[in-house]
């Protein structure tokens, strides 16, 4: 899988889930009205389509789209 296409395949989830058009790469989701209920939803999804597991640790670094690609990617061995 092309890391471009994660990212925007990231990009539509996100933006899918909190109804937000445009997902810029380092807004802060909390910037962008995303609350704690969007980012479990959202964690949740990506966990689900990307068969992987995100840790409650590392839950507290998804706040941006460019730190949920770069968690996601690294899980996935694409870095």
């Amino acid at each position: 899988m092309a890391n471009e296409n994660l990212k925007e395949e990231l990009r539509a989830l996100i933006s899918e889930i909190s109804e937000v058009d445009d997902i810029p790469d380092d807004a802060a989701f909390k910037d962008l009205g995303i609350d704690s209920m969007m980012g479990v939803e959202i964690v949740a999804a990506i966990e689900r389509q990307y068969k992987i597991k995100v840790d409650d640790t590392e839950l507290q670094e998804i706040t941006t789209l460019t730190k949920s690609y770069e968690l996601v990617s690294g899980k996935l061995g694409n870095t």
